[in-house]
C-alpha cells in the first residue's frame, strides 16, 4: 500500500479548477517532485493535502487512514508535515528555540505551554532532540543566533528542522531551494538525500528549480492547469513532449 494516495483530487475557487481530478501514489521511501509552470496548481494541491484548504472532492489516504476532510494540525500530528515559505515560527527567538518550541508544541502542550509552561525535564529532553536536528541540519553552529539574523540559505534550513522536530514521517517540501544561491542550493540537496538515506524518510517536494528536482526525485508528476500531464522518472519526464510544450516560453525548465 502506498503511503499516501491520491484519489480524484478536485480543489474549485469559484467555477474554476486550481486542482482537476487528480489521483498519484507516494510509496514509502520515495522522494517525489511536483512540477509544473505557474499556476499550474502546485500550491493548492501542496495546501489540500496537509490540509490547509478542504478538497472540493476526492479522497486522500496517509498511511491506511483517510485525512481528506481533517484540519492541518491533526494531519500533522499523524505524521505529514509541510515545511512553509516563512520559516521561523519566532524570529525573534533563537535558532535552538524554534525548534524547541516546535517539538514542545509537537508534544500537544499547546503554544502557551510551548513557550511558557514546559516541565524542566521536557524541556531538558527537548533540548537535547532539537540539538541533534540542528547537527543533522548543520545549523548546530547556529543554534544560538536569532532566526531573524540567518543568512537566507540558513533560514530554509531551519524550516527543515522545525518540520523535523514534528516527527515526521512524510516530509512536504515547498520550495525548498527557492532564493537560494548556487552554494546553498548544493547544500540543501545534499540533506534531502540524506533525509531519506539516513532518516528513511519519505519526501513529496514541490520546486521550481529543474536541477535540483532531477538531482534527487525519483519519480516526478508534473502538472498543467491543474491536472497531471505526464508522470515518470527525471529522464523521461525532460524528454515528454507534452511537459516540454507546458513549459515553453519558462526559462526555470531545464534538465
Amino acid at each position: 500500500m502506498a503511503m499516501l494516495e491520491i484519489t480524484d483530487v478536485s480543489k474549485h475557487f469559484g467555477g474554476v479548477a486550481a486542482v482537476d481530478s487528480l489521483s498519484l501514489s507516494v510509496e514509502q521511501g520515495e522522494i517525489r517532485g511536483i512540477i509544473g509552470p505557474n499556476g499550474a496548481g502546485k500550491t493548492t494541491l501542496f495546501n489540500v493535502i496537509s490540509g490547509a484548504l478542504a478538497p472540493s472532492s476526492g479522497t486522500i489516504v496517509f498511511d491506511g487512514r483517510t485525512v481528506s476532510r481533517l484540519g492541518s494540525s491533526k494531519i500533522a500530528a499523524l505524521g505529514l508535515v509541510r515545511t512553509f515559505q516563512r520559516v521561523a515560527l519566532f524570529h525573534d527567538f533563537s535558532v535552538l528555540r524554534n525548534v524547541m518550541v516546535a517539538r514542545h508544541m509537537h508534544g500537544r502542550q499547546g503554544l502557551f505551554g510551548a513557550v511558557f509552561r514546559a516541565s524542566g525535564s521536557l524541556v531538558r529532553a527537548n533540548e537535547r532532540r532539537a540539538r541533534e536536528i540542528l547537527e543533522f541540519i548543520g545549523l548546530e553552529g547556529a543554534a544560538e543566533e536569532l532566526a531573524r539574523n540567518l543568512p537566507h540559505g540558513h533560514q530554509r534550513a531551519l524550516g527543515v528542522a522545525i518540520a523535523l522536530a514534528a516527527e515526521p514521517r512524510l516530509l512536504m517540501l515547498d520550495e525548498p531551494v527557492a532564493g537560494m544561491n548556487p552554494a546553498e542550493t548544493a547544500e540543501m540537496t545534499r540533506t534531502i538525500r540524506r533525509l531519506k538515506t539516513e532518516l528513511g524518510m519519505t519526501i513529496l517536494l514541490v520546486e521550481h528549480d529543474m536541477r535540483t528536482v532531477m538531482g534527487v526525485c525519483e519519480q516526478i508528476t508534473v502538472l498543467d492547469f491543474g491536472r497531471k500531464i505526464a508522470e515518470g522518472g527525471p529522464e523521461a519526464i525532460s524528454e515528454d513532449p507534452k511537459v516540454i510544450e507546458a513549459y515553453l516560453g519558462a526559462e526555470d525548465f531545464a534538465a
